[in-house]
Formats: C-alpha cells, structure tokens, sequence
C-alpha cells in the first residue's frame, strides 16, 4: 500500500508542474500584460513600467518563473487585489466553508445514490427503476444555480423552514476552532450551533448534490447490472450461497470500482458548482470570493483558486486509487 502511494504521489509531480508551466504562461500573455491586468486599461505607460520592475516582469523568462515556483511552495500567492490581503490567508478563511458544503453535497449523492442505484438495478423495469432513470436525468439537465434559487424561493422565503443565506444566524454566538461551523459546535458543545449551522447548509448542500446524485444514480444502476450478468455471479447463486453473500460480496463489491471513479471525479467538480450555490445562499465560502475576483480581475486570487483545484483533483485521484486497492486486491499487485 505504501509502496502503492508513493508511486502515485511521484507520478503526480510532472502533472503539477506542468500547470505551473501553463498558469505562468496565461499570466504573462494577459492582454497588456499583468501590470494592464492589475491597474486597469486606463494606466499610462509609465505606472505600467513601474509595475513591472515591482514584480520583476523585466527580468528574463526563466528568473521570473523561478520566482513563481518559489513562491508557491513557500504558499505566497501574492495579495489581493480586492482585499489587500494575502490571497493565502484568504483562502485559509473561506476554505472550510467550501469543505463543509462540498463534503456535505457529496454525502447526500452517495447515501441517496447508491442505495437507489442498487435496488433499481435489481429491480429492473419496475416503478422505483423507472423513477430513479426519470429523475437522474432530470437532476442532470436542471442547472445547479436554477435548482438553487428555487429552492431558496419555495423552502426559505416562502415557507420558512430554511434560512436563506449565510453559515449561521446573527443571534447565533458561536466559537470558532476549526473554522467549521458543524464540527466547531460539536467540539465545544454549543449543539444549537451545529444544528443552525447544518440547517443553512441543507438547501445549498441539496442544489450542489443534484448533478452528483442523478450520476451515481446512473452509474451504480449501470454497474450492478452488468455485474448481475457475470459468471461468477451465477456460480456463487448455483452453489446455494446466502443472498445476502452474493450481493455484498460479489454483486456491490465489484460494481463499486466504478462508482468510486465517478465518485472521486464528482467532489473535485463540486469546488467549480460552488461558485454559482455559493452566490445564490451567500454562503461566505471560496466559490463566492471567485465570483467576485472573476468580475474585479483579481488575477492572483484567480491564479491561487486554479492551484487550489489542481491540488484537490490530485489528492481525490490519490484517494481514490488507494479506495482501488482496497476493494480490489489485483490493483496493489499490478
């Protein structure tokens, strides 16, 4: 297993610089350049001049991407232009926000999804078949903002049974350790915090899970199905194994392997449907502060937000080979 990650952690060396390599790139052919970019299309030559010896963009090529890697690993991002803070701290500040509302999303998508994949599976052709095919299909053609402000308009504006926006109520004093509102009540024992705080993730959680749910749905139903028709399968059913060994150890465990794909690709593209649910609840989390950046061209915050995403991408695909291994021992020997 060790021997397993490390190979994956080396393999993903190459991967990450090459984004370094193309982000560098994308800075230094920004229509003026940087220094246009930071000071708007009005600045004069001479405050563009002055900006680049500033950011050392008169210097060669190869000393300015030194630089530039330099200052990634020592997680200098550069500072925003909107906050006049450091784009890391700013992150730093939003980033559970955008955790807890991606792992909440993604929860919904799995114990919902492949329950209801399974059973549809194994009862093909049958109403609960034919409802969840209709609604995941459904759940992918309705965009994630539009499922969001209707959410928000029937659950919280006209009903009032959510809030609708925000991680927590004003009247709400909470203590902040870890910078997650559900697990900072949990750990401090104010469980009327945690409990605010995961009534205002629901509706938001519920329009970020939409799209992931229909796809688990599909997958697992697509999955068990083609393992229902495997030999081995009806091999264990002749030799008068229990139903409950066959479909736990030969049925779900096997049509699991793709699922966990999907499932890992689907929590890294949460971060980029959070930016519209984020705007729509106000949630206080990274997806809006990248709204806001995309509209006031704060190019290092743009510049973090990609790194960002390209971490996460990598470790999922680390956790998901991992997740690989474990369900399928052939994995750890190839």
């Amino acid at each position: 297993m060790l021997r397993l990650v490390a190979r994956r952690l080396l393999q993903l060396i190459p991967t990450l610089l090459g984004l370094s390599v193309l982000l560098f790139l994308w800075l230094n052919r920004l229509p003026g350049g940087p220094a246009s970019a930071i000071l708007g299309e009005r600045a004069t030559d001479a405050e563009v001049a002055r900006i680049n010896r500033a950011l050392g963009l008169d210097e060669p090529v190869w000393v300015q991407y030194w630089r530039f890697i330099k200052r990634i690993f020592e997680l200098d991002l550069g500072t925003s232009t909107q906050t006049g803070q450091p784009v890391w701290e700013e992150f730093t500040l939003r980033f559970p926000a955008t955790v807890e509302l991606s792992v909440a999303a993604i929860l919904i998508a799995v114990v919902i999804g492949v329950p209801l994949g399974y059973f549809a599976a194994r009862r093909r052709g049958s109403w609960l078949d034919v409802t969840a095919v209709s609604g995941s299909l459904l759940g992918i053609c309705i965009p994630v903002f539009f499922l969001a402000l209707l959410l928000k308009g029937l659950f919280a504006v006209n009903l009032g049974i959510f809030p609708s926006f925000g991680r927590l109520s004003t009247g709400i004093d909470a203590t902040k350790i870890t910078g997650f509102a559900v697990l900072d009540g949990l750990l401090t024992g104010e469980f009327d915090a945690s409990w605010d705080a995961i009534m205002h993730l629901v509706l938001p959680a519920v329009a970020l899970a939409s799209i992931p749910l229909a796809v688990i749905v599909r997958m697992t139903r697509a999955s068990v199905l083609e393992v229902l028709g495997e030999d081995y399968v009806r091999t264990a059913e002749s030799k008068g194994l229990e139903k409950r060994v066959v479909r736990g150890r030969h049925v779900l465990r096997n049509a699991l392997l793709p699922v966990i794909t999907a499932v890992g690709l689907l929590t890294g593209s949460l971060l980029s449907g959070a930016v519209l649910t984020e705007s729509v609840f106000s949630f206080g989390g990274i997806g809006q502060f990248i709204r806001t950046s995309i509209d006031a061209r704060d190019y290092p915050v743009l510049v973090g937000f990609i790194l960002f995403i390209a971490l996460v991408y990598v470790l999922i695909n680390l956790l998901v080979d991992v997740a690989y291994s474990l369900i399928d021992p052939r994995v750890r020997v190839h």
